[in-house]
């Protein structure tokens, strides 16, 4: 019996709830607003927080300079039948494979476009790269 009365109490409970009719209106008496100045903090970065400078977008009429050739040091090329390869600055890397370079205060993003016999071709932007193989 006792299990009977807690369900059927919840139940009473909730159907006297929805015959209640109407609710109480709440009326809002001042409506909170926040502005933030063009030169403020965020108040919600944590204390101490120092914002990274933001990267502007650039066309690629202002791309900034080309990556120079002294950039690059190919020191050596694999061409096996189905893989080629390339030590470029010290890295090993395969036809395709794209690759950030600091260079100064710029960062450039490379891609590999092609390993042939003595040379390599890097795309950078709508630029293309030759680098030759490093002889001693």
């Amino acid at each position: 019996m006792k299990s009977f009365a807690f369900l059927f109490f919840p139940l009473f409970m909730a159907f006297t709830g929805l015959q209640g009719g109407d609710s109480p209106v709440l009326e809002i008496k001042n409506k909170s607003s926040f502005q933030m100045e063009s030169n403020g903090r965020n108040p919600f970065w944590p204390i101490g927080f120092k914002p990274a400078g933001q990267l502007s977008n650039r066309s690629a009429d202002h791309a900034g300079p080309d990556v120079p050739l002294t950039a690059f040091l190919l020191t050596s090329i694999t061409l096996d039948q189905g893989t080629h390869f390339a030590i470029i600055n010290g890295k090993t890397m395969q036809e395709g494979q794209q690759f950030s370079l600091q260079s100064g205060s710029q960062n450039y993003q490379i891609k590999l476009k092609s390993i042939e016999d003595g040379r390599v071709i890097l795309a950078c932007r709508d630029q293309e790269i030759i680098v030759p193989l490093r002889r001693k």
